[in-house]
């Protein structure tokens, strides 16, 4: 195994455990969800770091990682095809959106732009995983009233309720992002690695 082989992994394993130690703090939302403090955001530096592939794979990890820490959500699965459902959408394929950030690095540049872009659509893609089954399986649970609105429709509730913790979690994210970028720079475009 080469150096640089071993350091990908050693930095991803890392950010790994600070992005698990980040999504452990979490504001709780009034209407449902909570906002973690930028736990998204090791990942995506690993991303753009080492590239969108090695990104995947963090990500893969990272999820199968939530998904322990989540497993008690799959016991309100009615049928293994909504458990698998939960498991595959809500964690593992969720959280290996967040991966691709670094794609947007082939299109861009290793440049701010880049990464803001490549945060907005994981983080949407993360949100899209949610939404699906929040339609799909959390719809059964949806209550009559909810943002003091009448609940008539799971696509609504779950628009209304994924996308409120979502949005307030891409907006952290990038702001913290680009206050970040430019004294780390060097980290996000990997200038500091030498084979």
């Amino acid at each position: 195994m080469s150096k640089t082989t071993t350091r990908m992994m050693v930095e991803s394993a890392i950010m790994i455990a600070i992005a698990t130690v980040l999504s452990l703090i979490k504001i709780d939302l009034p209407f449902g969800g909570g906002v973690t403090i930028v736990s998204m955001l090791p990942i995506i530096l690993v991303s753009h770091r080492w590239g969108w592939k090695w990104g995947l794979v963090t990500g893969f990890v990272y999820g199968v990682i939530q998904l322990l820490f989540g497993l008690d959500n799959v016991g309100y699965a009615t049928t293994f095809a909504t458990a698998v459902g939960v498991i595959a959408l809500d964690y593992v394929v969720a959280y290996t959106f967040v991966g691709l950030s670094g794609f947007f690095d082939t299109i861009f540049g290793k440049t701010r732009k880049a990464l803001f872009v490549g945060i907005l659509v994981s983080l949407l893609l993360r949100f899209a995983c949610h939404y699906v089954t929040g339609v799909w399986i959390w719809g059964g649970w949806m209550p009559e009233s909810f943002m003091n609105m009448t609940m008539t429709s799971p696509w609504i509730y779950s628009l209304l309720y994924n996308g409120w913790y979502m949005l307030a979690e891409i907006v952290i994210t990038e702001v913290v992002a680009m206050l970040i970028y430019e004294p780390l720079k060097k980290y996000f475009r990997g200038e500091d690695i030498r084979a």
